[in-house]
């Protein structure tokens, strides 16, 4: 089933989260390749001053990926908020998203990310200006929040009526407050009652990790949309394995080895001319790591790639590892990959 969001239409109600390290082009496009309607980039600083360096023109890069393109923003000043907006549409931006959803320290110590829901007037504030900024392109925006900043202030639902009434044309709600992080389990009642609240369409997030979570969660909050982040680490099939499941109820085979070993080959190699060989081979490691984690012998070759040091070795040593596994089993068993760790503050952010 296509959603709209203002003037365009996704391709389905299947959404890769916006994860910083993470949704990169190269892992965007490799999701939206197996399932997923709508991808939203990497968070990109507000700062005009950063907009220049490596680490934003990479997350700024749109080179060959499918629309809609999507950039998720970040930041304090509205005035700053609104020119960001501008920026990325200039560079090709069709949907702006701002991120009210971020739990790191590092963001939140700064007021950004969740920690601008302790500050209705500001967050509205900044809705409204990057709306504005937005209108004459034609540009919908979108905002990802928490449920509110702990459990004595979950403020989601009258944040949510408010940012409607700025101008706001989705919402994605992360069932967890800042305080909670990643800890926990997500709860959905106040996502449900968000959905209640607002006409606009409106995404579950939090802790969608298999095809019948999935189905569960629609069915408790009534969304209109998926969103899945951590899940997709290291299984990026997830989406397709649900929307297969949404559709008929019965479960999608397990991807052949043959097929994962394309797929990741193919992943690096496009990781690898995003981000240099320098950078690359070392950027490339945590995808490496969560596709062969729970695999047979995952572990060791785990240990072992995180010593190599240039992308081609590193890239031949993954399809060596294929290849031996390829040998011992037809299928990837089920549910092998998405992340089952419980980030720290530093690594929050790559998971927003």
């Amino acid at each position: 089933m296509t959603l709209q969001i203002g003037n365009i239409v996704l391709e389905n109600r299947l959404f890769v989260a916006p994860m910083a390290g993470v949704t990169d082009r190269p892992f965007r496009m490799l999701c939206r390749e197996l399932g997923a309607g709508y991808a939203v980039s990497e968070m990109v600083t507000s700062r005009k001053e950063l907009w220049n360096s490596l680490k934003t023109s990479r997350r700024a890069d749109h080179d060959g990926e499918p629309g809609p393109i999507a950039v998720q923003i970040a930041g304090t000043d509205a005035a700053m908020m609104a020119e960001a907006a501008q920026y990325n549409i200039e560079r090709g931006a069709q949907i702006i998203d701002i991120n009210m959803g971020c739990p790191a320290k590092k963001v939140c110590n700064k007021w950004a990310g969740s920690a601008l829901m302790r500050d209705e007037p500001l967050a509205v504030e900044i809705v409204e200006a990057v709306v504005r900024a937005a209108a004459p392109h034609d540009v919908p925006v979108t905002l990802k929040m928490r449920t509110g900043w702990d459990e004595d202030h979950r403020n989601a639902v009258a944040l949510a009526r408010r940012f409607e009434d700025a101008g706001v044309r989705m919402l994605t709600v992360h069932g967890r407050t800042r305080e909670q992080g990643y800890r926990g389990e997500a709860e959905y009642d106040t996502v449900a009652a968000v959905k209640s609240a607002v006409r606009v369409p409106v995404a579950a997030n939090g802790d969608i990790d298999s095809p019948e979570k999935a189905r569960d969660v629609l069915a408790l909050t009534g969304a209109d949309a998926l969103m899945v982040g951590r899940a997709a680490q290291g299984r990026p099939w997830i989406f397709r394995e649900i929307a297969h499941f949404l559709a008929t109820g019965t479960h999608l085979a397990p991807p052949l080895v043959a097929e994962v070993r394309r797929l990741m080959l193919d992943h690096l190699q496009e990781h690898y001319a995003l981000y240099g060989d320098y950078s690359g081979v070392r950027t490339a490691r945590k995808h490496i790591g969560w596709y062969v984690r729970d695999l047979p012998g995952g572990q060791r070759f785990r240990s072992e790639m995180n010593a190599i040091e240039d992308c081609e070795t590193q890239w031949r040593a993954v399809a060596d590892f294929f290849d031996v596994l390829a040998a011992q089993m037809d299928r990837i068993p089920p549910n092998v990959g998405g992340s089952a760790r419980t980030p720290s503050d530093e690594q929050a952010d790559a998971l927003a």
